[in-house]
């Protein structure tokens, strides 16, 4: 189930990887709480000469958070609880 967050936050460090050393966010802030990312997918959205990055961070909680880089700006959109199938 994917909950609408749309709500700015910090993060707070960031990690490269990949031969063109793409940057993924490693920990943001959320609700007074630091999130760290185990991993991620990144996407790069073009409109014209804007660009946005969305990213897919799976966090050790287990969840999955939907963030928006927007220049120095970070949203974060959503997120998605983990299933627990029996």
């Amino acid at each position: 189930m994917t909950q609408i967050i749309n709500q700015e936050v910090n993060v707070n460090a960031l990690y490269f990887t990949g031969r063109e050393m793409r940057s993924f966010p490693k920990v943001i802030e959320y609700e007074g709480q630091a999130v760290t990312f185990a991993s991620g997918l990144r996407y790069l959205v073009r409109r014209g000469a804007e660009a946005i990055r969305l990213f897919d961070m799976s966090a050790e909680d287990g969840q999955t958070y939907r963030l928006r880089q927007d220049g120095e700006q970070w949203l974060l959109l959503g997120l998605t609880a983990q299933e627990v199938r029996i």
